[in-house]
């Protein structure tokens, strides 16, 4: 039961994510709440499809987590087994990362949400 839960709560907060992501390719002028601030405003074009990218593995990302927790993808089952801990890895960097960088708009905001995504991947990963 706790990992359907996690990795409900897991998706819907990498979900949250992917739609922050492609607005930011989108062009809305939300660049201080990613990357460090490093963009403010409106990201440049190579940070655009630098988010476009990002979709893609988070994407992927959340497909594991579903996968593991057996909500889809069945056949992907052993495979999810080893990859679940590739999702706890980057759910770690993401983490530190969240909760070392300049911006304080960016870590008052993603810190919580990457300690919710380290959390409920780990269940899900443990599950």
């Amino acid at each position: 039961m706790f990992v359907l839960i996690s990795a409900i709560i897991f998706s819907t907060l990498i979900g949250i994510v992917i739609l922050f992501q492609l607005a930011l390719a989108a062009g809305m002028p939300w660049g201080s709440y990613a990357m460090g601030g490093k963009f403010p405003g409106k990201y440049p074009p190579a940070m655009r499809l630098a988010s476009i990218i990002q979709v893609l593995i988070l994407t992927l990302i959340a497909s594991i987590v579903l996968s593991k927790s057996g909500l889809i993808f069945s056949d992907w089952y052993s495979f999810t087994k080893l990859a679940i801990w590739f999702v706890v890895s980057f759910s770690v960097i993401a983490t530190i990362l969240n909760l070392i960088t300049r911006s304080v708009l960016e870590r008052r905001i993603w810190a919580p949400v990457s300690l919710l995504l380290l959390i409920t991947s780990i269940i899900v990963a443990i599950g």
